[in-house]
């Protein structure tokens, strides 16, 4: 199961392994609370991520542009896929908003793929 939850939040057993999915370390925090890794390649470009914040894309846009940047850089979620068809995933995100942020998206994309790839299939290995 993937989850998504604030890097601001407690971590709790039923985490699983925790990712932050953010390009730009959370303010107020320190790495040895994260409890987890950060994969800061899997976020959006700075572009897009500004892009988002200065309003100049809606939140669809937004999915539709981060959707195209996760198709041409599969070897960034990768790794996430590895860790999803192990047991619990939990993304990491800093965003207020917990309905409209980057690792819903991802979540969903990554959630999408498992599908695609159907019950029992082989983990992924990926060496860059």
């Amino acid at each position: 199961m993937i989850y998504c939850k604030r890097v601001y939040e407690s971590a709790a057993p039923g985490d699983g392994q925790r990712v932050l999915v953010d390009r730009l370390w959370p303010r107020n925090r320190r790495k040895q609370d994260l409890h987890g890794q950060w994969l800061r390649e899997v976020a959006p470009s700075d572009e897009l991520r500004k892009a988002l914040h200065a309003g100049e894309v809606d939140f669809a846009g937004f999915t539709h542009r981060y959707q195209q940047e996760l198709a041409a850089h599969p070897e960034h979620w990768y790794p996430l896929l590895d860790l999803a068809q192990q047991g619990d995933l939990t993304l990491l995100y800093a965003g207020k908003d917990t309905e409209h942020n980057n690792a819903r998206v991802l979540a969903d994309w990554l959630e999408d793929e498992l599908l695609r790839r159907g019950p029992g299939s082989s983990p992924v290995c990926y060496a860059p």
